[in-house]
């Protein structure tokens, strides 16, 4: 609870607030599992409070304190956590062509989450440090399909009812594997599902299948 009243005043800007409570949750941390140790200590330095973290963490926690914003982001995205992923890349912290990168995933993580706060947050960071061609927002195209999708996002949603992978995605749709993945992962998060195989059923109850659905004969 702590961490989440964090999170949305951090979110609102109002940095002070967000630290006392990220380390009001420091104080009850000392029983809690490593996970949300490592939670904990990464919203203390993300709120800019000097307190060290309790424990040993494990990874992707340690590399987002050590810095490695694109080692984090990698390893949030092989657990199946886009969110986690785009802040972790949103902690690119000066501006070079990695940082740039960084953020410009991230940017583009969060537009497809529907995550609008963080979208605007990405963007003031990407203007304070100068980066031109901030991407705009979603087109009224967008905001008026039934789960939110972007037109790709529909593209990458009928490859997944064909029982497509990232690779095959990519392939398809002349794109880098990341960023298949990173597709897909918006995909599953705006259908509210947890896997691809729920993202085809869904879809299809929704009436947004393509022609192909890999669930065949099972389709309701």
């Amino acid at each position: 609870m702590r961490l989440a009243r964090a999170e949305a005043h951090w979110l609102d800007g109002k940095l002070a607030d967000a630290r006392r409570e990220a380390e009001l949750a420091d104080e009850v941390a000392g029983g809690c599992d490593r996970w949300d140790r490592g939670a904990v200590a990464v919203w203390l330095q993300r709120t800019g409070s000097a307190r060290p973290p309790r424990a040993e963490l494990d990874p992707p926690y340690r590399r987002q304190l050590d810095g490695d914003w694109a080692r984090a982001a990698r390893l949030w995205t092989d657990l199946g956590c886009p969110y986690e992923t785009g802040l972790a890349l949103l902690g690119a912290a000066s501006l070079g062509a990695t940082a740039e990168a960084s953020l410009r995933d991230a940017l583009q993580i969060f537009t497809g989450l529907g995550a609008s706060a963080t979208v605007r947050l990405t963007r003031q960071k990407m203007r304070r440090l100068g980066i031109r061609s901030i991407p705009a927002g979603p087109r009224p195209a967008t905001r008026e399909h039934p789960a939110g999708l972007t037109r790709r996002e529909h593209e990458v949603l009928d490859l997944i009812c064909a029982g497509h992978t990232n690779a095959e995605i990519a392939a398809k749709l002349f794109i880098s594997i990341k960023t298949a993945g990173h597709h897909v992962s918006a995909v599953l998060a705006k259908l509210g599902v947890p896997t691809r195989h729920a993202a085809a059923t869904r879809a299809v109850r929704l009436g947004l299948a393509g022609t192909a659905c890999w669930l065949n004969a099972g389709c309701p």
